[in-house]
């Protein structure tokens, strides 16, 4: 097993954050650090550090991660246009090392303001 995250602490509720959802496999709480007007982290309770580090074990848990941000920008009222993104490994960006889809989605929003 991986290092205890962020992450991990937050599905723990040994740290607060603002969930949209969560159901037995993951939860989907507000980025504390926006980059369009919709920002939102959709994270599995499966500490997996990065997309590369999933295995054939872990098929069932992505696909469901990818129709539950359907759903999340259905809630959202974004699913005419939304954008998800992935960051594997530090020099992609990312920060937190336990599996994360970022839906980004909101009046405004283009690829300029990314900052990623």
């Amino acid at each position: 097993m991986s290092a205890e995250t962020l992450f991990t602490r937050i599905i723990n509720g040994e740290i607060p954050a603002e969930k949209i959802y969560e159901d037995d496999n993951c939860i989907c709480i507000k980025d504390i650090a926006p980059k369009a007007p919709i920002h939102v982290l959709l994270i599995p309770r499966k500490a997996i550090p990065r997309l590369a580090d999933a295995t054939a074990e872990d098929k069932a848990l992505l696909g469901q991660l990818m129709l539950t941000a359907g759903d999340i920008a259905r809630q959202l009222g974004v699913d005419d246009a939304f954008r998800l993104i992935v960051n594997n490994g530090e020099a992609a960006g990312q920060t937190v090392f336990h599996l994360h889809l970022h839906i980004l989605a909101g009046k405004g929003y283009s690829e300029a303001n990314l900052g990623f």
